[in-house]
């Protein structure tokens, strides 16, 4: 079998319009209240494109990242608003992807895309996805792909 690794490059512009074209509401695994942190930065892009983000961050629970509540774990996302999930955005270590990925894919029935940040890599958690039908973004910032497509 031939590392997915291989593959990050391959990804074609028609699949990443498709993407973040059909995509209107995100989870933000790993959002913070830091505004110089990437995953902020992230966050306010996307919600200034018309997406709905929700960020999810255990010690933010509870309070609000750029005027959105945040939730302490995907379970809480799910109980919200699970079956309208269509991206799950990383912004995590490799290690900790699996696990999320396999929860997301439990958890929420209109999953189309996992999305794993620059730096952010797991072949395990991708075959995971793809084998349920979802697609799969790695080492990515959809902020520098939406740009870089003009969307």
């Amino acid at each position: 079998m031939i590392p997915l690794m291989e593959h990050i490059e391959d990804i074609s512009d028609s699949f990443m319009r498709t993407v973040l074209d059909r995509t209107k509401v995100i989870v933000l695994v790993g959002a913070s209240a830091n505004p110089e942190r990437p995953s902020y930065r992230v966050m306010e892009f996307l919600l200034s494109r018309g997406y709905r983000v929700i960020p999810v961050n255990p010690g933010q629970a509870g309070k609000e990242i750029l005027g959105q509540p945040v939730l302490e774990s995907l379970e809480a996302v799910a109980a919200e608003c699970g079956a309208e999930v269509q991206m799950l955005d990383i912004f995590r270590k490799s290690e900790a992807v699996p696990a999320l990925v396999e929860n997301a894919l439990g958890l929420f029935p209109g999953l189309e895309t996992v999305w794993m940040q620059l730096g952010v890599i797991s072949d395990e958690a991708a075959m995971m996805a793809r084998a349920a039908g979802v697609d799969v973004v790695m080492d990515r910032c959809p902020k520098i792909e939406i740009e870089r497509l003009a969307l």
